[in-house]
C-alpha cells in the first residue's frame, strides 16, 4: 500500500514536471489593436511574454494548445484610474456620478514630524506626495479577481487620500508576490481639491486648495534649485535639508488634476500651464462641453464610465436643473467627440466592479457614436500611452508583456463571455461576479 501511495505520488511529481513551458491560443479571432484584426490567427505565450502573434498558425511543440475557435482575442483591459490592490483604503465612495473619484472629507493625519511642527500651511498637511502605491500594494485585495472577471488584467492604482495623494503604479492584477504585480513604480502623482470646509483647518475652501497646490510646487522649485547648487559646489554652503513631500513632487513625471465643468478643465489647463507641470485630467462628466480646449491643449483625459444620473434615492418634490438634465443625457457623447477631434482619452471603471454595470455604460458611449475600435483603444493601448508603458502593455505583439481577454462573442456585446484572462502568461477563469451594490443616497452636485 505504502509503494503504490509512493508511486502515484512520485507519478504526479513527474507529471507536475513535464507541464508545458508556452501556451498556444489557436484558431482564433484576434484583434492586437495595434494593426488589423486577425481573423484566424495564433497567439503563442512563453515565459510571462508574447512569443509570436499571427495567421500562420505556427504552434511550438512544447506548447499546451487552447482551441480558440468561435473565441476572440483581446489585449487584457486596463483600468486607468482606480484603488485595486490597496484594500486598506475603500473604494470612491457614492457621490457626484461621473465625477472623479471621492476622497475622505477630512485626510488623515500627516505622520508625526521628529521636530516640533509650525502650526501653519507649512506643515503641508494633506499631503502624502512621497508614497508609493507600489509600496502598498497588496494581493489579498479581493477586488483582482472581480476585475479580472470582467476582463481588467492591469490596472492604474493610486491612494486617494488627501491634497497630494501620492505616486501612482501600473500593476498586474495577478501574482503570487506584490513585487511580481509591479509594471511600473511611478506614473504619475495624484492630486484632488477635497476640502473639510470652513472650520476644518488649512485649506479649508477651493480657492485655498489651490493656493495650497501652488505653494508646493514653488517650494519644490526652490527646493530643487538650492539642491542643484549645492551639489554642484558645496564647499561653504550651507546643505540644503531632505524634504521627502517635495522629492515625491519633484519624482513624479506628470500629475493627475480632477475636472469636472467647462470651466474646471480650463482653469487645470492654464493651472499646469503656470506650474509647467505635464497635467492628465480625470473625471470631466462635461468633457463633451470641453472638446475644443481639450484638443487645443493635447491634454490627456481620463474619462469615468460611471456616467452622470439621477440619484437612486430622492425626493420627489426636487425639481432637476436643466444643466443636471442635459449633462446626463450628453455624458456619453463625449469619447465619440474626442476621439473625432483627436483627444487623447482613456476609460475608467470608477469603482464598478461588476462586468454586468461596466460594459452597459461602454455601450452607451457606442450607442452615442464611438466606434468600437476606438473604444477597446480606450481601455487598451491608450492608458498604456499615457502611462509610458505602451512598450509592455495595450496591444497584442511581439514581446509584450503576455496579458490577454479571451472572449466568446465581440467585448461589448450583452451576452458576450469571458472565457478567461491570462496574465504574464499564466491563465485565470472568471469568478463569479458579486451581487449589486444596495442603492445609496446620493445628491447631484453637478450646477
Amino acid at each position: 500500500m505504502k509503494l503504490r501511495l509512493m508511486l502515484v505520488v512520485l507519478g504526479a511529481g513527474a507529471l507536475w514536471a513535464q507541464q508545458p513551458t508556452a501556451l498556444a491560443i489557436h484558431n482564433a479571432r484576434i484583434v492586437p489593436v495595434n494593426g488589423p484584426v486577425i481573423a484566424k490567427g495564433t497567439v503563442v505565450v512563453r515565459n510571462g511574454l508574447i512569443e509570436s502573434v499571427g495567421p500562420d498558425g505556427n504552434i511550438p511543440a512544447d506548447a499546451w494548445v487552447l482551441e480558440g475557435d468561435g473565441l476572440t482575442v483581446y489585449p487584457g483591459l486596463i483600468d486607468s484610474l482606480s484603488t485595486i490592490g490597496l484594500p486598506d483604503e475603500a473604494p470612491p465612495a457614492p457621490g457626484r456620478t461621473g465625477a472623479p473619484p471621492a476622497t475622505p472629507a477630512t485626510p488623515p493625519p500627516a505622520p508625526a514630524s521628529t521636530t516640533p511642527p509650525a502650526r501653519g500651511p507649512e506643515d503641508r498637511p494633506s499631503t502624502y506626495s512621497w508614497q508609493r502605491a507600489a509600496d502598498m500594494i497588496k494581493t489579498s485585495d479581493r477586488r483582482l479577481e472581480v476585475a479580472r472577471a470582467a476582463g481588467f488584467t492591469t490596472a492604474v492604482t493610486f491612494s486617494h487620500k488627501g491634497i497630494f495623494a501620492g505616486q501612482g503604479a501600473v500593476i498586474d492584477l495577478a501574482g503570487d508576490t506584490t513585487g511580481k504585480m509591479v509594471v511600473a513604480e511611478n506614473v504619475g502623482q495624484y492630486v484632488t481639491t477635497a476640502t473639510g470646509g470652513f472650520g476644518s483647518g488649512y485649506p479649508a475652501s477651493l480657492m485655498g486648495v489651490f493656493a495650497y497646490i501652488r505653494q508646493i510646487y514653488l517650494d519644490a522649485d526652490h527646493y530643487k534649485k538650492a539642491r542643484q547648487m549645492y551639489a554642484a559646489h558645496p564647499a561653504g554652503m550651507e546643505r540644503p535639508e531632505y524634504d521627502r513631500a517635495l522629492e515625491g513632487v519633484l519624482a513624479s513625471p506628470q500629475v493627475l488634476l480632477p475636472a469636472t465643468r467647462r470651466i474646471d478643465v480650463d482653469r487645470m489647463i492654464r493651472f499646469a500651464n503656470e506650474l509647467k507641470i505635464h497635467p492628465v485630467l480625470y473625471g470631466i462628466p462635461e468633457a463633451y462641453r470641453s472638446v475644443d480646449l481639450l484638443k487645443r491643449s493635447g491634454v490627456p483625459v481620463l474619462l469615468s464610465l460611471k456616467w452622470p444620473a439621477k440619484p437612486q434615492e430622492t425626493n420627489p418634490d426636487d425639481v432637476d436643473e436643466l444643466r443636471a438634465l442635459q449633462t446626463r443625457d450628453q455624458a456619453p457623447s463625449a469619447p465619440a467627440l474626442l476621439a473625432k477631434n483627436g483627444v487623447k482619452f482613456a476609460f475608467f471603471a470608477d469603482g464598478m466592479e461588476r462586468r454586468t454595470d461596466l460594459f452597459p455604460a461602454v455601450k452607451r458611449a457606442l450607442d452615442a457614436g464611438l466606434s468600437q475600435d476606438d473604444a477597446v483603444r480606450a481601455l487598451t493601448l491608450t492608458p498604456a500611452e499615457i502611462y509610458g508603458v505602451a512598450d509592455r502593455l495595450g496591444s497584442i505583439e511581439k514581446g509584450k508583456i503576455a496579458n490577454l481577454l479571451v472572449t466568446k462573442g465581440d467585448l461589448f456585446q450583452e451576452k458576450t463571455e469571458v472565457k478567461f484572462v491570462i496574465v504574464d502568461g499564466v491563465k485565470y477563469e472568471p469568478v463569479e461576479e458579486p451581487p449589486p451594490a444596495r442603492p445609496t443616497l446620493e445628491r447631484s452636485n453637478i450646477q
